[in-house]
């Protein structure tokens, strides 16, 4: 999807637009209100994220003004007013989906999907699928030889990062930062325990092991043929 987020926090913004980019999703960030609604009304966006406090235009006076323009671009508006009150003013106002600061990034990325949908967009990639291995990154199933594999959501996410990778190195400190969502020590053993918990589920059933270790680097997936 092509996205458009409008914040003025810098540290909110580029983590939110990391977090969709790492979901495949295009992302155009403005930092203000007028800056948001140029964007929004020269761009073709699949959904709008909206701060609702903003400099130079607020977020709800944005988003009546593309109401207005009869822009039906789905937006979810993010606000440290939470309130009942505030969150009817901004649904009232033309807003789709309203979500209060401080939030789950987990949460905004699956909102951000759900207003995708509705419009009729494609969101998330399509399956992987290694020799006996697949993965349905939609249903969140991971199968091996027919048989569904049960996997910890931090399971599901080092396993579809490789298979992203495929057959190049991915390092310890990319795990963390793509994973976790943020920096922890790389030397740490953290990474090493969930993949070896993951390898130990994916190869119980048989076959080859399909997580390599490089050692004094990372780890890679085996590509196979689909």
């Amino acid at each position: 999807m092509h996205i458009l987020l409008v914040e003025d926090d810098v540290r909110i913004s580029g983590y939110v637009a990391k977090a969709l980019r790492e979901e495949g999703h295009m992302v155009d960030v403005a930092s203000d209100g007028k800056a948001g609604l140029t964007h929004a009304a020269s761009g073709s966006y699949d959904v709008i994220v909206l701060d609702r406090m903003l400099p130079q235009l607020d977020g709800l006076r944005v988003l009546q003004a593309l109401r207005a323009m009869e822009d039906d671009t789905p937006v979810l508006i993010l606000s440290a007013l939470g309130g009942a009150d505030e969150r009817v003013l901004g649904l009232r106002a033309g807003g789709d989906d309203y979500l209060g600061k401080p939030f789950s990034i987990e949460e905004l990325v699956a909102r951000v999907e759900v207003l995708g949908r509705r419009r009729g967009q494609p969101d998330l990639p399509g399956c992987y699928s290694f020799g006996d291995l697949a993965i349905d990154p939609v249903a969140r199933i991971v199968t091996r030889a027919g048989k569904r594999i049960d996997l910890t959501n931090r399971e599901f996410r080092i396993l579809e990062y490789l298979a992203r990778n495929a057959g190049r190195v991915v390092t310890r400190s990319m795990l963390l930062e793509h994973v976790w969502d943020y920096s922890f020590d790389p030397q740490t053993n953290i990474i090493d325990q969930h993949v070896s918990r993951l390898r130990q589920k994916l190869d119980r059933i048989g076959g080859e092991p399909l997580i390599e270790t490089v050692r004094g680097a990372g780890y890679s997936i085996r590509r196979r043929p689909a």
